[in-house]
Order: structure tokens, then sequence, then C-alpha cells
């Protein structure tokens, strides 16, 4: 779903269930990518050591961490300050859209969503 919604927004999403997958997609492309929204129950390396990995091939990258849950996301701002962002699920279609406007520089008036 929440890829659906990034595409009708035109943005150009790879959507991938592991985080293993997702780090090959990167180490193949670093800069390929501007933004990652990571399910932090995705299967696979966990999604901070996933995030860690890609701050640094890219130094340009933001991501968004969602989770039900708890994150302690203290170690990501750390290595990355300014470009990581905790998203609480659930969340609505627009608070994504306003999160990834927002850690990409491009926020737009919430009338416009």
């Amino acid at each position: 779903m929440v890829a659906a919604y990034l595409r009708r927004l035109e943005y150009d999403v790879t959507a991938l269930s592991s985080t293993d997958e997702a780090w090959s997609q990167v180490q193949s492309a670093p800069a390929g990518f501007d933004a990652a929204v990571l399910d932090h129950s995705m299967t696979g390396l966990s999604s901070e050591d996933l995030a860690l990995r890609m701050l640094e091939a890219n130094p340009a990258l933001r991501v968004i961490e969602a989770s039900g849950y708890p994150v302690d996301m203290r170690p990501l701002e750390a290595a990355a300050p300014g470009r990581v962002t905790f998203l609480q699920k659930p969340f609505t279609p627009e608070k994504l859209a306003g999160t990834i406007r927002r850690m990409l520089g491009a926020q737009k008036p919430e009338e416009e969503l």
C-alpha cells in the first residue's frame, strides 16, 4: 500500500520485502536512492544495521524508520544527524507524504496533499 501511494504521488519507488534485498539494491547503486522507508519488522538484517550501512554508502540518503513499536533512534541520529526520522505506525498516507517531503526538503503545505 505504501509503494502504491508513493507512486500515485509520482515518486519512483523500489519496494522490497527484506533488508537483505534492500542492501543488495543499495550496494549496486548507492546514489540511486534519495530516501528509504524501512519497516522495523523487515526480515534479514536489523533495520538499524541496514540504515547505518545505507547512510554510509550514500551520504545524501534520508531514512524513515517505521514501526508500531517504540524504536530507539539515538544510534541512527548520532550517526546521521538530520538524515533520519521515526514514523509511528499506523500512519496515514498524508503523514507519510509529509514526512518524505520534509526529509527531502520539499515540504508542501498540508492543504496540497
